[in-house]
């Protein structure tokens, strides 16, 4: 049965792998905090260097919340981001 997920999509600034350090923490704490709660099920961060990050939620409520939360965000790392309706048909 398909699960609609909200993935929350983020571009990164250029040499993020450097430039996410200082913040890098506290970012991966609130990704626990919120998968502990139930509200995330999966993240990453995409390529190598990354270049972006996936996120995936249960609502949009909890991804507008994360980004909003997010010390990404606040550090001015994240260029771009959306939220869009994520059709699962396997996990």
């Amino acid at each position: 049965m398909p699960q609609t997920l909200q993935l929350l999509k983020y571009e990164y600034v250029d040499d993020m792998a450097e430039k996410r350090t200082p913040h890098r923490a506290a970012h991966l704490s609130l990704i626990e905090e919120y998968h502990a709660e139930g509200k995330l099920v999966i993240a990453g961060a995409v390529g190598d260097p990354p270049s972006s990050g996936l996120l995936a939620f249960v609502s949009a409520e909890a991804a507008s919340a994360f980004a909003d939360e997010d010390p990404y965000g606040a550090a001015g790392l994240v260029v771009s981001k959306a939220i869009e309706p994520w059709t699962v048909v396997v996990s």
